[in-house]
Parts: structure tokens; C-alpha cells; sequence
């Protein structure tokens, strides 16, 4: 993963725009503040990272999946098997769900076949625990979204926009950009709630 820096804002420019980021704030290394205020001791948000391989996503995405401390949130056409049908995140995802006190992991996806039969080992796992793993197939008008994305809290992201490919982008302490695709998540969320009923039976 090559990290974005400051003296490479022309460039990083340029990336950010290939990702839909064009309006993101950049967020090169700063210099801790010398004060004992509390908020002045929060850590600065992280130079974005830019990930190249289907290799970095997957290890991105157990980075940013292992630092969440309540909440989860998957954007992904079909639960890319690639990336969250593999061993090492299926654990972090366990040991995070049984091992914080409210967690839970939301998932949307576009295409509810991947709910239905299959040796899915998500989707197992999606079974054995409903009560902390949530996945909605997308609202009719988000369907043709085709970004990829995974959030921890409002902190962490990794972010591709075409969920076919693996280029893309790594925030481990970027609230700016986590927020900004949290808010688009939540919005796609909730306008997918009349989905709710067609998963859960899709998933007995």
C-alpha cells in the first residue's frame, strides 16, 4: 500500500478524483499540537493509503474490520468471496461480533442469490448469528451502484469504486471520508428496510 503525502497533492488530487473522492478532504501527516487538551490529543486523520492488488484489499479490509469497536458496514454487489468468504476475515469478523457488547455488522448487497443455498461461508455465518450480522439487499434505485466499501464505526474505510476491480483506497483513521460514505450507507440502509422481510426468509 503506497500512502498519500503531502508533497504529493497534485497527484493525490488526480486519485481522489479517479475514486469519486475529488471533493474529499486530503489529509497529509501533521505535527501533534503541544497542548494538553483532550480533543487536541485525538490522533490526526491518517494519510489515505492506495491499494493495487485484490492482495492489499483483502488485507486492508482485515485492518480496518479488526479496529472496529460497535459497528460494521459492508457495501459489496455479492459478498465478494475473495475477500469475505476467506479465513482470516471470517474470524475477525466472529471474534468482533462475540467480543464487544452491542456490536453488529451490516451488509448490503445487489444480488440476493448469494442469500440462497450455496457453501457461502459468510452467509453460514450470517445464520448462526442473526442477531449481530444484518444483511438487506439494496433498494431498487441503488442497484446499479458499483463501488465496494467497508467501514469500521465512522473511523476506517476501505473504498474501491468499482467493486470489479482492486484498485482503491485505505483510511485507518480517516473520519472525514468514513463519515462521508457512512452517511451514504445509512441513507441506502434505510431506504432498504422493505427488503428486510425477503432476506431474512431467503436466509432460513
Amino acid at each position: 500500500m503506497a500512502a498519500i503525502r503531502g508533497n504529493q497533492l497534485t497527484t493525490t488530487s488526480a486519485r481522489l478524483a479517479s475514486f469519486g473522492l475529488e471533493d474529499a478532504p486530503l489529509m497529509p501527516a501533521t505535527a501533534a499540537p503541544l497542548t494538553d487538551s483532550p480533543v487536541a490529543r485525538q490522533p490526526a486523520p491518517e494519510t489515505l493509503h492506495v491499494l493495487t492488488s485484490l492482495e492489499e484489499v483483502r488485507t486492508a479490509t482485515e485492518t480496518v474490520v479488526a479496529s472496529g469497536q460497535r459497528l460494521i458496514s459492508i457495501m459489496t454487489p455479492d459478498l465478494e468471496p475473495d475477500i469475505y468468504d476467506q479465513g482470516p476475515i471470517l474470524d475477525i469478523i466472529k471474534r468482533f461480533v462475540l467480543g464487544h457488547s452491542f456490536a453488529k455488522v451490516r451488509v448490503l448487497i445487489r444480488d440476493q442469490a448469494r442469500l440462497i443455498g450455496g457453501a457461502n461461508h459468510f452467509i453460514a455465518m450470517a445464520h448462526r448469528l442473526t442477531s449481530y450480522l444484518e444483511i438487506r439487499v439494496r433498494a431498487q434505485q441503488y442497484q446499479a451502484l458499483a463501488a465496494a466499501y467497508c467501514i469500521a464505526d465512522d473511523r476506517a474505510i476501505v473504498y474501491r469504486l468499482r467493486a470489479d476491480r482492486a484498485e482503491g483506497i485505505a483510511g485507518f483513521n480517516n473520519p472525514p471520508i468514513a463519515r462521508q460514505f457512512l452517511q451514504e450507507f445509512d441513507a441506502i440502509w434505510q431506504a432498504s428496510g422493505t427488503e428486510e422481510r425477503e432476506v431474512r426468509i431467503a436466509r432460513r
